[in-house]
This record gives C-alpha cells, structure tokens and sequence, in this order.
C-alpha cells in the first residue's frame, strides 16, 4: 500500500486537474493498492491536518477542468518560520501531519515559492516530489511549465480582439498581460498576436523610443498601433535608482495609476499626444480550460511524477528539457527565477520582426 499526500500551492493555472489526475493514473498503473490523501487550501491543509481521502474517481473528468479541486492559497516561504496567528509552528506542523497520516511521499504542484517549501520539507526529512506549476513560465531548470501555454492563448486571443477595434478607430492600444518580474507570457503572447511594441520587466523602456515606435508606424501609413506591456514593465528611469528608492517609485506609481499599463499609456499621451485606450485582461489568463498542449505536458510530468515514486527517487522537481521530460534536484531550481535575457534569440527573432522593446 502506497500513501501519496498532494497539493496545490499559490497561484492557480488552468492544468492543476489534469496534472494530478496525470499522477493518479501513474500511481496506479505503478502500484496494486494507492491511497491519495488531498490537503486542501495548498500548504495551510497541511499545516492544519485539512485533508480528504480521495478515490480514483474524484480524478475522472478533470482533464479539461480549470482550477483545482483541491483549492489552493499562498503561504510564502520567508514566513515559513513565522507562527500561524493561532501560534502553530508551521514546519513542525507540516511535518507532524505528514507523519501522522504514514505518507510514502508528498506531491506539490506549484511555482518558486512553492518549490522552496518543498526543498524545505525535503531537507527536514520528507519524501517530496515538485512539479512545476505556473502561468509565468519562471521556474529554473524546466524549459516549460505547465499553465504557461494556457495563458499565452488567452492573453494572445486577447490582443487578437483589440486589433479589430484598434484598426477601426484608427487608436493606440496597450494590453496588460501578466508577469510582474518576469516576461514571458507578453513575450509569446505580443509575438503571437503582432503587437507593435512589447515591454517586459527585463528590458527597461524608454518612452521616447517606444512613442518613436509608433510614431514610425504612422509614418509608413499604418492606422494603429498596439502595444503588449507586462504588468511588472519598468521604465530605464527607475530601473536605474538604488533599490530602495526604485521600490518607492513604483509605490508611488502604484498609487496613481490603477496599473503599470494606465502609466504607461499616459507617459505616451504627454510625450506625443497620441489617443490611447487600455485593456487588461487580468486573471482570465489563469481561468478557464487548459489548452491541448497544457494538457499534454501535465500527463505527462504527472507519468514521471509516478516513477521517481516508484523508484523512491525522491526530492526532485519534474521538469522539461529540449522536450524530454525528466527531473532535477529540488535544490536546484529552488530560490531561482527564470528571466527573459535581451540576449535570447526569441527577443532578437522579434526585433528582427520590427517589434520595438524600448530599449
């Protein structure tokens, strides 16, 4: 009898189901009997002993299900020593329930914060598998997370609806994607959909090059532009600040505009007076169905997650490299993030497009 714990930790994705219902069908095709034990709301079910029993049917039919059936919320890992309101020790508590119900080992499927949990858990002596969840495609060491591919066609289904009403009116459109320190959503996505300008985290504008972007497409006659803009762009402005006072200057711009989006929309109309109008799709990136290929991947880390449980190849993280699904140690991947490098080929592929970064 194998005894298999799983959550699932912070921000949710569209292929959360369909990974786990990728483990279950594993665990079984591996093992005669398997008991899967549900720890609702991510890390707080397992602080608390919230748990269900659950049987291979509550796996049936979520393939194509968004969200989780198990629930999920943050517990951040620089809080991790700090004591619940009610006083628990949120290691030990973890910890103590993963003993109490004999599991054989503890499946999370999550992103950076959730896998440094996990590296944790596994260094205090649990038997823990990661798998990588998270629509921002920042997780080190995997070439793909699974969410990731999901949110790119929503995003992209997105910029894809504004060109009609951007050609129309003949106006400037800036869609918000998400991705606060890291670009890759509004990368594939601007790509996908033929944004004009593309402004992510990693590549620092400046607005004088981004409006003489525009101002070049109407130039050559064209009625519009649109520009894919991540939520965590910054200007070479305040990029450049010491790191305190860069914090305080998106504080302050937090306060007045609703969004990095607003802010940038109204740099460019005091700078050029172009007409600029805002979308921002916001958290229907994460909803929704998961895509063919989301689905593809998620069996798939979910058939792989089964083996390291079958070989008792334990603290790893399931990841893909060069499309081979394999793993790598928990500590590698954890603490670290992913970036988009202004040296990577994708960037240089869309500049040779004419997409202008503002750099």
């Amino acid at each position: 009898m194998k005894r298999i714990g799983m959550l699932t930790s912070g921000g949710d994705c569209q292929a959360l189901n369909a990974t786990m219902r990728g483990v279950v069908k594993g665990l079984h095709g591996c093992f005669k009997e398997v008991e899967i034990y549900g720890f609702l709301e991510g890390y707080k079910g397992l602080i608390y002993g919230n748990y269900q029993k659950l049987s291979p049917d509550d796996f049936s039919g979520i393939l194509t299900k968004g969200g989780t059936i198990l629930g999920s919320s943050r517990t951040p890992f620089k809080e991790l020593d700090i004591p619940t309101p009610d006083g628990l020790d949120k290691v030990k508590s973890m910890k103590e329930n993963y003993k109490k119900l004999k599991l054989d080992c503890l499946v999370v499927l999550g992103g950076n914060g959730s896998q440094k949990t996990a590296n944790r858990l596994s260094e205090e002596g649990l038997n823990v598998i990661g798998l990588p969840k998270t629509i921002d495609n920042d997780l080190w060491g995997t070439d793909m997370t699974f969410g990731f591919q999901s949110a790119v066609d929503i995003a992209t289904n997105a910029i894809d609806c504004i060109h009609t009403t951007a050609s129309s009116h003949g106006r400037v459109f800036i869609v918000e994607v998400m991705g606060h320190k890291v670009g890759w959503i509004t990368l594939h996505a601007g790509i996908a959909s033929g944004a004009d300008v593309i402004l992510i985290p990693e590549i620092p504008y400046d607005i004088k090059k981004v409006c003489a972007a525009l101002e070049n497409r109407t130039k050559e006659g064209k009625g519009f532009s649109i520009l894919a803009v991540a939520e965590g762009a910054i200007s070479k402005e305040v990029a450049k600040l010491p790191k305190k006072e860069r914090k305080q200057a998106v504080t302050d711009a937090a306060a007045k505009y609703p969004s990095v989006a607003y802010e940038v929309a109204d740099k460019i109309k005091q700078y050029s007076g172009m007409d600029i109008r805002v979308t921002v799709p916001g958290h229907t990136q994460r909803g929704g169905s998961p895509c063919p290929y989301d689905r593809v991947i998620s069996s798939r880390f979910g058939a792989k997650a089964a083996e390291l449980i079958k070989k008792e190849d334990f603290g790893k993280l399931v990841v893909m490299k060069n499309n081979d699904v394999t793993a790598i140690p928990l500590s590698e991947s954890a603490g670290k993030l992913k970036y988009v490098s202004p040296d990577d080929n994708i960037v240089k592929n869309a500049k040779m497009l004419g997409i202008s970064f503002g750099d």
